[in-house]
């Protein structure tokens, strides 16, 4: 019997977009930074981008693989809902293929020590539990956290109210990460108390029982009251006799008020680190609920002079418990989902870098307007007492560029117009793998992918005479791509014979197939898509098993979601 795995399938999944790894443009009008600094760790260079978030996560991915500590993401839910700033409903196979494409690409950015986190309901939880599996391994799995996003029971709710969303947890690589344990909060600290009145404090009672039978510690205990004390049946005690007794002697072990009762050690508050493993369950005290959110969306409105509150914001308690966990100050966080801004708003005030994306314009009208009461300090609300924020530090505002090529006129292939001589370098570093460095002192070096590889970008076109003085200025120890217009006086074969440490490539015909170029939305939003037109029933066909449908929608329902590959 052959072995089968079971794996999630849609509708499209085979169907993979060629993302062109578009640069980004800084637009310093919009970037901002607090006048004067704050602390010694004002952090300045964190990164807010507009522009459709998949390909700026295809943007991000040459500079920052491997550098991503957290990944916070806050995906549209899936639910058929239409919100005010983005559409929550596409096709679930459409939902598929985006969450899909992004997470190959999260994936490459995070650390091996880093950790992905997604908020998602019940909608679409269980699918993109499978479809992380199948990205990260199920290996990777971390653990499904249940946080209680509503303390308002809906009778009107069909079934049953929902209470709560998931966070889903994964790791790049289970065995490098390693979470934060938490302060221990007020109900923890309750827990310690001094009954005896012992001079060092509080104190917890820790059972003095162990598992895993020894000899040596299985031994009689007299209690101060006189009663013979052995471990309870398949235990035994967790010191050895002689541990004991310098314990006894210490007055570490309790025996409770009558001095008869089973021996307990005494876990003092104030020699214990007083921190706390997280836990799958995430009350709305310690991680906010959605009505605590939305007073901290409405008061920074009304900071901000923003006219309507965003409609979908995370608490931020929610966040800064993630952070906790996940990252120390210093760390880089992104989030490709950005919504209101909530995760970079956080991590600034708890001293991390950050990264954010977002499409819609209310990265205009909302998030700016929030990051800059951040960062003067003016923020009172959310966690900016908990984190002791003061303001300062800032970010840079950047957008996509257009796409590198385009069509003239006559329809042919061209590079962009809009694109200057500095530009046009940086795109074909980032889309032949160097690293966009122009040199100061050698004006043939635009980039460099190692101490003696390096690539010079030109729209001239290139004489034999033009190739020669360039390769002596280049030496025959090093390598050079040249990328020009076109090169004349020798065919490509020569040229390699001739100047074997120099590699011609001429634009735009060297980058054409590489991507969908002109390509600037792949949202997906199923409510652009054309609808299909219902295909005639034959009366004769009644009855009979349906035929297999275009419109993805039916396709998608008789195709189903799950199948078994060999």
């Amino acid at each position: 019997m052959s072995k089968r795995k079971l794996e999630l399938t849609w509708i499209g999944k085979e169907k993979r977009p060629k993302l062109e790894p578009r640069i980004l443009l800084e637009d310093p009008a919009k970037s901002y930074h607090a006048k004067h600094r704050v602390t010694d760790d004002d952090i300045f260079d964190n990164r807010l981008i507009f522009g459709d978030n998949l390909l700026a996560l295809k943007a991000l991915e040459q500079e920052f693989t491997g550098k991503v500590k957290c990944v916070f993401i806050d995906p549209p839910y899936n639910t058929g809902s239409a919100f005010t700033h983005y559409d929550d409903g596409l096709e679930h196979s459409i939902w598929l293929g985006l969450m899909r494409d992004r997470l190959e690409i999260i994936k490459r950015l995070l650390a091996d020590d880093g950790s992905l986190w997604i908020t998602i309901d019940d909608n679409e939880a269980h699918y993109l539990k499978v479809l992380c599996d199948e990205i990260f391994g199920r290996t990777n799995f971390v653990s499904n956290v249940v946080w209680q996003k509503t303390l308002t029971r809906r009778n009107d709710a069909r079934a049953m109210s929902t209470a709560h969303d998931h966070i889903l947890v994964y790791a790049k690589n289970h065995e490098y990460f390693v979470v934060n344990k938490l302060d221990a909060g007020e109900k923890q600290r309750a827990t310690y108390r001094n009954p005896d009145k012992d001079p060092r404090g509080d104190w917890l009672p820790v059972p003095f029982h162990a598992p895993n039978i020894r000899p040596n510690l299985t031994y009689e205990i007299i209690t101060p009251g006189g009663k013979s004390l052995w471990p309870p049946k398949g235990r035994c005690w967790s010191t050895t006799k002689e541990q004991f007794e310098a314990l006894y002697a210490d007055n570490r072990i309790y025996f409770g008020l009558d001095g008869n009762g089973m021996a307990q050690r005494k876990k003092f508050w104030n020699e214990s680190e007083n921190k706390m493993v997280p836990w799958t369950w995430w009350g709305y005290e310690e991680a906010g609920d959605n009505r605590e959110a939305n007073k901290e969306a409405k008061l920074l409105a009304e900071l901000a002079g923003i006219e309507e509150k965003f409609d979908t914001p995370k608490p931020e308690k929610l966040l800064k418990l993630v952070l906790e966990i996940a990252t120390a100050p210093g760390d880089l966080v992104l989030d490709s989902f950005s919504g209101s801004g909530t995760t970079g708003a956080v991590a600034h005030k708890m001293g991390r870098r950050w990264i954010m994306v977002e499409l819609g314009e209310h990265i205009h009208t909302h998030i700016i307007p929030r990051l800059k009461k951040v960062v003067d300090g003016e923020d009172k609300g959310g966690v900016t007492e908990s984190t002791a924020w003061k303001g300062g530090g800032g970010f840079r505002y950047h957008h996509l560029a257009p796409s590198l090529i385009v069509n003239d006129r006559w329809g042919n292939p061209v590079v962009n117009p809009d694109y200057n001589a500095a530009h046009l370098a940086e795109a074909l570093c980032k889309l032949e793998g160097f690293n966009y460095a122009p040199s100061e002192v050698q004006w043939w070096q635009h980039g460099h992918s190692s101490e003696r590889d390096f690539i010079y970008v030109t729209t001239q076109n290139l004489s034999v005479d033009q190739l020669q003085a360039l390769s002596e200025e280049v030496g025959a120890d090093q390598s050079l791509l040249v990328c020009c217009s076109a090169f004349h006086g020798v065919t490509a074969a020569k040229a390699v014979e001739r100047w074997p440490h120099l590699t011609l490539k001429k634009i735009p015909k060297m980058v054409l197939t590489r991507c969908e170029w002109g390509h600037d939305d792949y949202s997906l939003n199923v409510a652009n898509l054309p609808m299909a037109e219902p295909e005639p029933v034959e009366p004769a066909a009644m009855g009979k098993a349906p035929k297999k449908s275009k419109d993805r929608n039916v396709a998608a329902e008789q195709g189903g979601l799950f199948g078994e590959n060999e």
